[in-house]
């Protein structure tokens, strides 16, 4: 058996005032996920808790980002969470606060067996 890849989600989030990068980057993940009911995992006879889950996630300052919160927005499966300088920071006129956009990518895997 191997791990597989079967579904990318993508997904864009923002916090428009407090320039929370954790705040931004979780709801990038679920613009990613809340769209959709992945039944893959139960049409091939695994459990949605079978899967492997990478997450992506660019935001200009990733060292911001509390990985550990992002990983516990998924409703289930192993996961992994990277963060990448990406998104946008966006000054207000003054340059007193700024909107933060984060793009995520969530990427399912599947160990399923090798063809042969």
């Amino acid at each position: 058996m191997a791990l597989k890849r079967m579904i990318v989600e993508l997904g864009m989030g923002t916090d428009l005032t407090g320039a929370d990068y954790t705040k931004a980057a979780i709801r990038a993940l679920k613009d990613a996920l809340w769209h959709n009911s992945l039944t893959i995992a139960n049409a091939i006879g695994l459990s949605p808790h079978d899967m492997h889950v990478k997450v992506l996630v660019g935001v200009p300052k990733p060292h911001l980002v509390d990985k550990a919160a992002v990983a516990a927005t998924l409703p289930y499966g192993k996961s992994t969470v990277e963060v990448v300088e990406g998104g946008l920071e966006i000054m207000n006129d003054e340059g007193t606060n700024l909107t933060l956009m984060a793009n995520a990518a969530a990427v399912v895997y599947l160990d399923v067996p090798e063809k042969k």
